[in-house]
């Protein structure tokens, strides 16, 4: 006998993107395609493996054109800030995005309501959620990115970079994290009223968490068309080493939101955006707006 409740679901079918090569991929994906047959049997499931860095995006292109697809992005943040963008690159398109994790970071994911993917496909109920708008000026000409959960300067970017040199596991991420700090050097940005602000870290958030371990916010609304500015003026490392502590601890506590958020770079500085690192040069203008109910989801 059929299954009503599988012929009801709003999507056209099921795409899994992931990398291949990551380890545990290859049962992670088998697994979650029988589930998925077994529990929604007349829903088309398709795979769509990743073949070097960017494809992600690429993929979810491509799939974004046509049709009314849920894209599922197995992976990180990194992973799926790929298929993200890739949806937004589609000016006109029916597909929903949801992320199962299987990555380093998983901060999106863990600010999110988790529900099994079945279920959620089943009960076929989509709802908006912000995305933060970068667009990059200067030497970028207008370059424009999103992310789903975070943008970083100074401090962000600098322990990412640290983590992965580090080693995975909480305590040797926090060692490195604080050998980070030693590398920590101020930058200045110009804001749109003209002044100049020198600063340790920026942070841009549309998530209450991130860093793995750090909460940055205790606002966690990210469909109410703002966002989370943290900053940290420059002001010598063992005030940024109280910062982080405090924040994977304690947490940082209520923090100014804004819609949006403009600067220009005086000095080249690490921008990490949802987990990916991406140097900005001196002279770049960067304007940040919430780009509000821009990405369907479950």
């Amino acid at each position: 006998m059929t299954d009503d409740r599988a012929l009801a679901t709003p999507f056209d079918r099921v795409v899994l993107i992931f990398n291949p090569a990551k380890a545990g991929m290859a049962t992670r994906i088998d697994d979650l395609q029988r589930d998925l047959a077994s529990d929604l049997p007349d829903l088309q499931i398709d795979l769509l493996p990743t073949e070097y860095a960017g494809h992600a995006r690429d993929l979810a292109r491509s799939v974004a054109a046509g049709g009314a697809p849920l894209i599922v992005s197995v992976s990180g943040d990194g992973g799926y800030n790929e298929v993200v963008n890739g949806v937004m690159d589609v000016p006109v398109s029916r597909a929903v995005c949801t992320v199962l994790p299987a990555g380093n970071a998983n901060d999106h994911h863990r600010s999110m309501t988790a529900r099994p993917l079945t279920e959620a496909i089943r009960e076929g109920r989509t709802y908006r959620i912000d995305l933060l708008r970068i667009t990059f000026g200067g030497a970028h000409r207008g370059q424009v990115l999103y992310a789903h959960s975070y943008v970083g300067f100074g401090l962000t970017p600098l322990m990412a970079i640290g983590i992965e040199k580090g080693g995975k596991g909480k305590i040797l991420e926090l060692l490195s994290v604080a050998r980070t700090l030693g590398h920590l050097k101020p930058f200045e940005l110009v804001r749109a009223d003209g002044a100049t602000a020198r600063f340790d870290s920026l942070i841009l958030a549309n998530i209450s968490q991130m860093a793995k371990y750090g909460t940055v916010s205790e606002s966690n609304h990210p469909d109410d068309g703002q966002f989370e500015v943290v900053t940290l003026p420059h002001s010598g490392r063992w005030k940024m080493a109280l910062m982080t502590l405090r924040a994977v601890t304690l947490g940082l506590g209520h923090q100014p939101s804004v819609s949006s958020y403009a600067f220009t770079t005086r000095d080249a500085v690490p921008c990490q955006i949802d987990g990916e690192v991406v140097h900005v040069p001196a002279g770049t203008h960067v304007l940040v707006e919430s780009a509000n109910g821009a990405l369907a989801t479950i």
